[in-house]
């Protein structure tokens, strides 16, 4: 019998895979704190990890451990030099998220260019023409979707989703990611990006879709935001530390850009001294991008799925990420 260690709880039904197979334990363990989770995790062959941190001294601890199933796409939360040493794979959900976090730039473009927060205050505290009319002028204060310029930051499957939804509102799709060749990027009828500066020019809005590494890290600074248009926005659904945040904010307080949307930080959660949380000219949400019903579902059954997959000799190798462990 296999015993996995389901580190914070996951869909019940994606539980259900394994609760009645005569071949699994499993304990939902959610005290992450390291000490318990050396404790916990020392006698288990699998591990299904959420947010928590999978450090060296945890992974060193593990007698048994043969798999790490993570509970999503991003995984700089796991050692995975720790889990290379002893050839232990770690796997990812690479089906299940890409549809959600599209969707959610597009709702937060959506909160940027329609204003509806502050249309429907308006209403509630019966100032109907407040943001209508000035000095008996109409004005407008929204804006279309339709014609405007996203550069994707990172072309992988989520990437690939946002290029769909955006080309449906007919804006106009950029891509940068030097990973990715230009033919792979065209079929999809969108243009290819060399430079990031150069892709930061056009941009209306940048949507980051890219890991955190030390490639990545503070990527999008300064220097890179000052390269932008007066009236973009930057979304950030990745990884925190890919923007640096006080550059963001100090390039918001000069109007350098228009706006920014947050899911992700550099610390989460972030510290209530960082400057960002008292900027009014960005919306935030609580690394939610996935979050909902039908994705939460799809994550974790893929997790579970990926580990027995692998102990039945069936595991996909597309969702291992050191593949040399293996």
């Amino acid at each position: 019998m296999f015993h996995i260690g389901i580190v914070e709880s996951i869909h019940q039904n994606a539980i259900k895979i394994i609760e009645n197979n005569d071949n699994y334990s499993f304990e939902i363990i959610q005290d992450i704190e390291e000490n318990n989770l050396i404790n916990k995790l020392k006698k288990c062959d699998a591990i299904a990890l959420r947010t928590a941190k999978l450090t060296e001294k945890i992974i060193n601890n593990c007698e048994k451990l043969k798999i790490v199933s993570r509970h999503g796409v991003g995984y700089d939360n796991v050692d995975i030099h720790s889990l290379n040493k002893k050839g232990i794979p770690l796997t990812i959900t690479i089906h299940a998220n890409a549809i959600t976090v599209a969707e959610h730039v597009i709702a937060m473009m959506f909160y940027f260019n329609k204003k509806l927060h502050d249309f429907d205050r308006s209403v509630r505290e019966n100032q109907w023409d407040k943001l209508r009319i000035i000095d008996q002028q109409i004005i407008t204060i929204n804006s279309e979707l339709f014609n405007k310029n996203i550069l994707i930051l990172g072309f992988g499957r989520i990437g690939k989703e946002l290029s769909k939804r955006c080309k449906a509102f007919g804006m106009q799709v950029f891509v940068y990611d030097p990973y990715i060749d230009k033919q792979a990027i065209e079929d999809y009828s969108l243009k290819k990006i060399n430079t990031i500066e150069e892709g930061i020019a056009l941009a209306d809005y940048l949507s980051i879709h890219i890991p955190l590494s030390s490639e990545t890290k503070n990527l999008i600074d300064n220097k890179i935001i000052r390269k932008m248009k007066k009236n973009a926005f930057i979304i950030n659904t990745a990884r925190g530390g890919i923007i640096n945040e006080n550059d963001l904010n100090e390039a918001l307080n000069n109007n350098v850009i228009a706006g920014a949307g947050i899911d992700v930080f550099s610390e989460e959660p972030p510290n209530v001294d960082n400057p960002l949380l008292k900027n009014p000219k960005v919306v935030f949400t609580p690394h939610t991008a996935a979050l909902t019903e039908e994705c939460w579902l799809r994550m974790g059954q893929e997790t579970i799925r990926n580990i027995v997959d692998f102990f039945d000799n069936n595991l996909n190798k597309k969702v291992i990420v050191n593949k040399n462990s293996i």
